[in-house]
């Protein structure tokens, strides 16, 4: 599809979704979907699948009022479980695949629903593991495919990496950034393929240090934790971290790296290259022990939910 040919009004054009899987990822999108005002097809052929979709949705419609991505006070039911992955993508302006990471599993998935994709439809795939060139080569024609990769989960967090290539017709890439921007989302463009992208490269490089810290002694994997969340985080939360250096000296990033070149040459000179052998994954659960061992892990994980929707509620709140 050429530029003059897509929807003038951009993502808000598009009113019925297909999701394909419905497990952790799954689900969310299709909150998110829903709460969009969009009609959902999903395909998963598990065994208790719509069950468990339609109890995430409620679990998770609670968060999406709070964001003020939904103004409906309960899960629209425009929502249709598949059991076949061609039936689902019929009549659906776009598409997101979330399967299992295997790339055997997605390839012939794509080869399933290929035929029977409407003519202008988009394809995202939410992988994290695997790259574009890799899942590509599922596609006869994979003009219309491109990465749709969230940071999970992803009614929650707003990130979405999208990524085209060489192979990605013109103006896909724009397409779908602006369906995710009409769901609420915030999206990058990958525009070369590394292994993990963006995001998880950047979390991947600052879990490495961490990891050193620890087994070297400096700190324990609870302080190394909230040296994280108490500290730099917090500011992350904010801009990242570019941004955050040029406020860093009066005469923006050009001085700031005038007076710390130096120091930060030192710094990466000398960080770490663990890696997750037995002793080190051993040292890191015991080393969590003082906090596991106390509170339980739902309880954990509804104080992380709790305090990443203020967060995001409250930035989100700014940035308009």
């Amino acid at each position: 599809m050429s530029p003059s040919e897509a929807p003038a009004d951009g993502g808000a054009g598009i009113t019925h979704v297909a999701a394909l899987g419905g497990g952790l990822i799954g689900r969310s999108w299709t909150a998110l979907f829903l709460a969009a005002g969009k009609s959902v097809a999903v395909y998963d052929p598990a065994p208790g699948a719509e069950a468990h979709l339609r109890e995430s949705v409620e679990q998770a419609w609670p968060v999406l009022r709070e964001l003020g991505l939904t103004h409906a006070d309960a899960p629209e039911v425009d929502l249709v479980m598949c059991s076949d992955a061609a039936a689902t993508v019929d009549g659906a302006q776009f598409v997101q695949e979330s399967i299992p990471e295997r790339v055997e599993l997605k390839h012939e998935l794509y080869g399933e629903i290929e035929a029977a994709l409407p003519a202008d439809a988009i394809v995202a795939s939410s992988a994290s593991g695997l790259t574009l060139s890799e899942l590509q080569a599922g596609w006869q024609d994979p003009g219309r495919f491109v990465l749709g990769h969230p940071f999970n989960p992803p009614h929650l967090i707003p990130l979405v990496e999208v990524m085209g290539n060489a192979r990605t017709d013109h103006g896909v890439v724009d397409r779908a950034r602006a369906f995710y921007d009409s769901v609420g989302k915030v999206t990058i463009e990958v525009r070369r393929e590394v292994p993990g992208h963006v995001a998880n490269r950047l979390q991947a490089a600052l879990w490495r240090e961490a990891i050193h810290l620890v087994n070297e002694g400096v700190a324990s994997v609870v302080d190394v934790d909230k040296a994280v969340s108490s500290g730099p985080g917090l500011r992350w939360a904010a801009m990242g971290p570019t941004q955050l250096f040029h406020l860093g000296a009066d005469d923006g990033l050009a001085g700031f790296c005038d007076r710390y070149a130096d120091s930060f040459n030192r710094w990466w000179d000398d960080l770490g290259t663990p890696h997750l052998d037995d002793a080190t994954v051993a040292r890191l659960v015991d080393g969590l022990g003082e906090v596991t061992s106390t509170t339980p892990y739902a309880e954990l994980a509804a104080r992380r939910d709790a305090l990443v929707t203020a967060v995001v509620a409250t930035t989100r709140d700014i940035s308009r």
